[in-house]
Formats: C-alpha cells, structure tokens, sequence
C-alpha cells in the first residue's frame, strides 16, 4: 500500500459515513465511524509495532509483551480476528472494544457507547461493507503519521458538526475562533493547559498546534480537560490518542456541579493552571443554580451566584478559581453577560473591582453551529502588565468575517488582526478603544462595546446660523435668476 495523502485519506474516512447514511441518523454517525477508526488503528499500530520486535529480537513471544507495546490487545480481539467473522459480527466487534477497554486502564469507558450488536441498525451485510472499506487503507503509523492522522480526524469533526446542524455545537468550536483564543493566550512550554467543557478536544489540541508553529516542543504542554457528555468524552480521548498524546488528563462530568480536577483526590480545591480555555454551552439553564444558592462547596462563588436560567458566569467564575496566580483565561460567551443586570450585574462588578478582566472582544456573527446570537471573547488576566492596569480593551470585531451561505467563518487575517490589537492593546478609530475602570464604573459596570467603541462615524456638528445665512443667500441668488428671466421673457413678447 502507498502512503496515503492527507486528502485521500480524509475522503477514505468520510466514505465510511456514506456508508451509513440512510441506515442510522446523521448525528450518530460519528460514534461508529471514530469507533471503528480508532479500532483500526490500534490494531494496524500493534502489529507494525510486534514486526518491528520481532525482527529485532527473534523471538515471537518477547515481540508481543505488553510491555513493547503503546497499548496492549489481547488474544482474539484484532481486527483480523474480527474480519474472520461472517455472523453476528457486531456482537466480536462489541467483545473486542470491551477486552481491549479492559487490558488498556487508559482507554476505560473510550468504547462504552459504541454498540455494533444491533440487527436492526448493523445487519452483518452493512457492517461487512463497512469493514471492507477500512480494509482498503493501512493506519500504520509508516502509512499515516499521527499528526496526518490527527488532522483528518480533526477534519472529520468538523465534517460531522457540519452534518449535524445545530448540535455540532455541542462538541465542536470552529478552528479559527480557537485559534483566535490560542493566539491571544499565547500558551508556552511547562504550562499547564485546561478546558472545562472540552468537547471534542479541539482547544487543547490548538494549544499543541501553537507550540508546533513556533518550534517548540509541544509534549511540554500538560493538557486537562472535562466534558460531560460519554459520547463527546470518547470522541476527545481518541482525539488526543490519535495525535498522539497519550498524557492528556480528560475526566468525564459535570463541571459545575461535580468538577474532577482538584488539588487532591476528595478534595474541595480546585487545582489551579496557566491557561484556562473554553467555550461553554451558551446561557445554560439547568447548570446547578440550586447548590450554588446555598453556597458553591468548592469556594467558586466568589463573586455570587449566577441566575438559574443563565450559568455563563458560573462557568467563568470556576475558570478564574481554576487559574495561578499569573494565569489568564479566554471563554466564548453570549453579549448578554456583558450588560445584563441583577445577579449578573453584582458578579461583572467583583470581577472589575478585582481587576481581572483585560479585554473584550466582540466576535461576527454566526460563527457558531446552533447559535446565531453575537457572541464575545472575554480575557482575564490575574496578573495584568502595569499598561493594561485599571484598563479594559474593547474591540469591535463585527466586521471581521468571512461572509457564507449557512455560517461565516474567520479568516487567518482575521485571527492576526483581532490578536494584534489585543497584544498592542491601543486605541484604533472604529474598532478598539482602551477604557479605564474608573469610567466603566460610571457606567454602572456596563461592559456593552458598542457603549465605548464608536462603530460609525460622528455626524458632522450643523451650524444652525451658518447654514441659514447661506439659505438666505440661495433664495437671492434663485430671485435675482427669476427677475432676469422674466425680463428675458418680456423682450421676446411674452408675458404672464
């Protein structure tokens, strides 16, 4: 087999979803599909891996020791072993996923939600077409590198939000509005990187992509992760997995009420990160309200708690309890939370009195899978620079977009312009303007752009009794015109 092209093997991998279309629902078919894929792999990688021992060592026995393995497969459970398989063959992939989730303590639960036993869903004809496809191309790492591998199947999120509508949402951001995060947080090596509402994996793996752009070594990037969705935490742990990142720390639950991520283990401490990152599900209504009234028992609610319909500055809140004491945070939120009074009001005027927040950028509209509503990127900084003290940038970046049919999209110019402000962190007429807190203050805390960031030029100032001198000039000027033509018309022997 020929090394396969990233294009090529993008359209292999979304040929298999073409399989099943028609045959289960859309939104579904990313389950299977990754399920399958990440199957592949391991097994194509376990057997390149023992070949390569084997060679080495002579010895078939020492060649297939778990120990000489990334991860270890068990007797019986190879995709060979299932492709030998013309009966009941969704039940041996079934027994397969859960003897290698059961040999391999980092791949618990990966497979959990993947069923193949249902033949209503996956008679053996379809699931035999379906293996036969991924049969056609080989996932060794000498045939796919990880990061060919990890970028198509990056590609293939992005594919399935797509397909998926309004609920793409939901485990996907786009890239470049992720990028735009990345580029104004600026992540190094050493620091630790955390997403509380993770999804599919995507911010964490741009923190990756940042390091690789600027030559450094991204393995000195720690990654932490939360999402409470089985079936989006699976899609993330293949993810990381098939980029090979084996390190990443991605809990599954619910942040709010039940965050993984402590200082130890039964713990009510919140462990602390360089970078904090996330695009939480907008205005969410049952997101914990009724534990927090009585008191956050992690200490989040330092700034109070936020109403029940909406949980957005609940999310921020235990993103500025989960950052060092230098650490900055960027998270994608609804306008709302910039000028919505009451509960909210209270929390927006802790923030600012602390002085955390260093910016807010106003981000185009529809960028998002399922939320047309304009949204914004809200950066915190524990440990602002003497210039941005007792300051907030405003940015306007309505404007910057790629306009399409069914959602716009930023471009990579888009990225540096909205970073580049930031970083400068100066005025520009029409799109950013540095306030002091002082004036916002004076504004009753309002955060609203619009309010500091003049979007359309001034009306020029009327000078009422210029303007009307030169009315009264016009007006002789047009009897003056009308006595000479009278008198013109006179001469020719016209008259009224």
């Amino acid at each position: 087999m020929t090394k396969l092209t990233l294009q090529q093997l993008e359209s292999h991998l979304w040929g298999a979803a073409d399989i099943l279309r028609g045959k289960i629902d859309s939104s579904d078919y990313k389950h299977y599909i990754f399920g399958l894929l990440f199957y592949k792999r391991l097994c194509d990688v376990w057997e390149e891996e023992y070949e390569e021992r084997l060679k080495e060592y002579g010895n078939a026995e020492l060649a297939a020791h778990p120990d000489e393995h990334r991860f270890h497969i068990p007797a019986g459970a190879f995709w060979k072993d299932v492709r030998k398989q013309t009966t009941n063959i969704g039940e041996h992939l079934n027994t397969a996923f859960h003897a290698i989730e059961d040999a391999n303590l980092r791949l618990k639960g990966i497979f959990q939600d993947v069923d193949f036993n249902n033949k209503e869903r996956f008679p053996d004809t379809a699931l035999e077409l379906l293996l036969q496809h991924f049969d056609k191309k080989s996932l060794r790492t000498s045939d796919v590198e990880p990061d060919m591998l990890g970028n198509a199947y990056e590609y293939l999120i992005a594919k399935f939000a797509d397909d998926a509508g309004k609920k793409g949402g939901e485990f996907y951001t786009p890239k470049m509005v992720v990028r735009l995060i990345i580029e104004c947080l600026r992540p190094d090596e050493g620091m630790s990187i955390y997403d509380p509402t993770c999804g599919s994996g995507g911010m964490l793996l741009e923190a990756v992509h940042y390091l690789e752009r600027h030559g450094k070594n991204p393995k000195a990037l720690n990654l932490y992760g939360q999402e409470m969705n089985l079936n989006t935490w699976a899609i993330c742990k293949m993810n990381l997995f098939l980029h090979d990142i084996d390190d990443a720390f991605i809990e599954r639950g619910d942040t709010l009420r039940d965050p993984k991520h402590l200082v130890a283990e039964g713990s009510k401490t919140i462990r602390t990160f360089d970078r904090v990152l996330a695009n939480p599900p907008f205005s969410l209504k049952s997101w914990g309200n009724e534990e927090w009234m009585i008191g956050d028992k992690f200490g989040r609610d330092t700034y109070g708690c936020p109403p029940k319909s909406y949980g957005d500055l609940a999310f921020v809140q235990h993103m500025v309890a989960s950052l060092k004491p230098d650490g900055m945070l960027g998270v994608v939120l609804p306008h709302g939370i910039l000028f919505r009074g009451g509960a909210e009001g209270k929390i927006r005027e802790g923030l600012l009195d602390d002085d955390l927040i260093e910016a807010v950028i106003g981000l185009a509209p529809n960028l998002f899978y399922g939320a047309g509503i304009p949204a914004c990127l809200l950066l915190i900084n524990k440990a602002k620079s003497d210039r941005c003290k007792e300051k907030i940038l405003f940015v306007n970046g309505a404007e910057e977009m790629v306009e399409e049919k069914t959602q716009n999209s930023l471009s990579e110019e888009n990225v540096k312009r909205l970073s580049e402000i930031f970083h400068a962190y100066e005025d520009e007429d029409h799109f950013s303007k540095v306030v002091s807190i002082e004036e916002i203050r004076k504004n009753d805390f309002n955060l609203n752009i619009a309010r500091y960031v003049q979007i359309v030029e001034e009306e020029e100032q009327i000078d009422v009794g210029l303007e009307l001198k030169k009315l009264k000039e016009l007006i002789a000027q047009r009897d003056e015109s009308y006595k000479e033509m009278r008198a013109y018309l006179a001469e020719l022997g016209y008259s009224e």
